[in-house]
């Protein structure tokens, strides 16, 4: 098996209730017009015959599909297609993403997150016990749409708001929840393998949780143990979100990169040289427009999006470039 390429203050406990809400909400609009999409600029979405139609479900958006830009040559070769699976920060990063792999590997790309999911939902056979219908299961998709990536980014929903984890939660039966965790992610790359030939993950590794510091860091381990057993990528985008003397130590605000400060909006405080990753209300999501109780990808310029998405995308322009080699 081939080894994953790795591209690469502490709060007080709040309630569970609180961090479920999070997770079943992502960014709507803001009251006011946000201006200007963000640079690099996403696509607006594109219907497609053979993409997956748009969730109906009231707590997910429509799902992003977004071709290549033609290109002049015509013996150029052709982009990766790539599909992107995950919870409500999949949701708000999706359109980003896009653009990102548009412009950095040509990507034919389709985006189907579903807030509030974890792994199971996205497993066949979990039926009504799920928030993902049948027809969005991920190997459903692999099979309809062949896909070179499958992105997978989930938070890891621990407070049993997902009905497919059977009430299994972090707090209360920890050894089961990541025995449990360890075993969807077995299944699900499995489902994937078998939906169509060469496919590779990218297994996203999260950010800090400021309620339960360690569950993400066991969760990560559960997706790079996963990456080594197979012929899988790791994109940890959580380090992009992270103090650099901390991996996972969760903070509201990091000093601004080079390019942030070279794009006015990403530094959202310039004078003292740092940049927001939340908003003030919400801890979890990395939008700092307002969440509604309509999914929706994230409207405004967001820092944290820009780093998260930007580690995603250099995975898969990393993998590409050395098929290519």
């Amino acid at each position: 098996m081939g080894r994953p390429w790795i591209v690469g203050v502490r709060a007080g406990a709040l309630a569970g209730a609180l961090a479920g809400a999070l997770l079943l909400t992502a960014c709507g609009d803001p009251s006011s017009d946000p201006g200007p999409g963000p640079t690099p600029s996403p696509l607006s979405p594109l219907s497609s015959p053979s993409s997956p139609s748009s969730p109906s479900s009231p707590s997910t958006g429509p799902a992003t599909h977004q071709r290549p830009a033609a290109t002049p040559a015509a013996t150029e070769r052709p982009g990766p297609t790539v599909l992107y699976l995950g919870d409500s920060l999949a949701m708000e990063n999706q359109k980003v993403l896009g653009g990102l792999l548009r412009d950095e590997t040509k990507a034919r790309y389709t985006g189907a997150p579903y807030s509030g999911t974890t792994l199971c939902d996205y497993l066949e056979g979990t039926g009504e016990d799920s928030l993902v219908p049948p027809k969005d299961k991920a190997a459903a998709l692999v099979r309809r749409l062949r896909p070179d990536f499958v992105v997978l980014q989930f938070w890891g929903n621990a407070w049993g708001y997902t009905p497919c984890m059977d009430g299994i939660t972090y707090d209360k039966a920890r050894d089961r929840y990541f025995a449990r965790y360890s075993a969807d992610a077995r299944r699900l790359t499995e489902q994937i393998a078998g939906a169509a030939n060469g496919v590779r993950i990218v297994w996203v590794l999260q950010g800090p949780d400021p309620i339960t510091p360690d569950r993400v860091r066991r969760v990560n381990a559960v997706y790079e143990r996963q990456a080594r057993a197979g012929d899988d990528l790791l994109a940890d985008a959580g380090k992009a979100v992270s103090p650099a003397a901390d991996r996972y130590t969760w903070t509201q605000y990091l000093p601004c990169t080079a390019y942030e400060r070279e794009h006015g909006p990403y530094c959202t405080q310039p004078g003292s040289g740092r940049t927001a990753l939340h908003r003030d209300d919400d801890y979890l999501h990395f939008c700092l427009a307002p969440t509604t109780s309509t999914p929706k990808p994230c409207p405004v310029r967001s820092p944290g999006i820009l780093r998260i998405t930007r580690v995603i995308s250099r995975a898969i322009s990393g993998a590409v470039t050395a098929t290519a080699d």
